[in-house]
């Protein structure tokens, strides 16, 4: 019998995890033909969310927890659930019911019977998002897309069904700085995308907020693309040599009219502008230097305070 792990990252979803396990055990009694396990990764939560995974873990034996020493972030949690995830087949999703459990049987379907090393899944609209949220992700694909070797789907969800092998594929990037999505695609393996309707949460509230997702889309970009660097060298190139043509302008004017401090509010301008294109271009250096300087610390990418399996030495590191 073929075992599934089911890694779900959880942030203050007490109101959506009871909503998830029922359904989940509907799903699970489907495919009886499948073992099962949920990993719950709780990532800090200050709700009773850990509460609610310890009743679970005691009333049903495949819903295992991890529970996180602080909130380290959901790419945290996926790397925690991949790396004790114990399944021939792995799938990443979320609790608040966005990613609709009732794909899984046509995702190990395909992976059972045709050549493909993971089901992926996109959204084929959003639907009730808010419009300048979904300006702002479709513009970053498009931007991502160009700029970067790596190709990402646009609407694409951490929802997915892995074979064994290319979750350890994802285990072997250990790096601090993580962007999932893009480390789906960097490792390779053939992948099939079902696209789905966009699916509103069945309670709470989203954890995201555009402040968090330009942070994420910066740590995207700086994590699977090198331009903005490239970008910064030619600012740089561009400047200097508009800055000589602007001289010979000037050395020509007074030759021919005199009075060479005319206009110095412009040149004011002209001095401000520039500083800012240069504080611009040392930002760009200053974001890739500070993720080098974080992967260099060496620091775990998550810390476990307690999990359903803390009497049996599973080799997590703990605080």
């Amino acid at each position: 019998m073929s075992k599934m792990s089911i890694v779900v990252p959880c942030y203050n979803e007490e109101a959506a995890l009871p909503v998830y396990y029922e359904e989940m055990c509907r799903i699970m009694e489907k495919m009886s033909e499948v073992e099962f396990e949920i990993i719950f990764v709780d990532d800090g939560s200050s709700d009773r969310t850990l509460g609610i995974l310890k009743d679970m873990n005691e009333k049903d034996g495949r819903c295992r927890y991890l529970s996180f020493s602080r909130n380290f972030g959901k790419e945290a949690a996926l790397y925690a659930g991949l790396k004790g995830a114990q399944g021939d087949y792995v799938a990443t999703m979320d609790v608040d019911m966005q990613d609709p459990p009732g794909l899984l049987p046509e995702m190990y379907r395909i992976l059972m019977e045709e050549s493909y090393d993971s089901v992926a899944t996109r959204r084929s609209d959003r639907e009730g998002e808010p419009k300048i949220r979904s300006f702002l992700s479709e513009s970053f694909y498009k931007v991502i897309n160009r700029i970067s070797k790596t190709e990402i789907v646009s609407g694409a969800r951490d929802y997915r069904l892995m074979r064994r092998k290319m979750v350890d594929a994802v285990l072997e990037m250990s790096e601090y700085n993580r962007f999932s999505k893009g480390i789906f695609e960097w490792v390779g393996f053939r992948t099939k995308w079902l696209e789905f309707r966009n699916v509103g949460r069945c309670a709470g509230e989203t954890k995201w907020s555009v402040r968090k997702l330009f942070s994420y889309s910066i740590e995207g970009i700086t994590g699977f693309s090198v331009a903005p660097l490239s970008l910064a060298s030619v600012i740089g190139v561009a400047f200097c040599m508009l800055s000589f043509v602007m001289i010979f302008v000037i050395i020509v004017r007074t030759l021919l009219w005199g009075d060479p401090v005319s206009g110095w509010p412009s040149l004011v301008c002209i001095i401000f502008m520039v500083s800012g294109i240069q504080l611009f271009c040392t930002g760009i250096v200053g974001e890739y230097l500070s993720k080098t300087y974080l992967e260099t610390k060496r620091r775990p990418i998550f810390i476990l305070k307690d999990s359903s399996e803390r009497d049996e030495g599973d080799g997590y590191e703990r605080k």
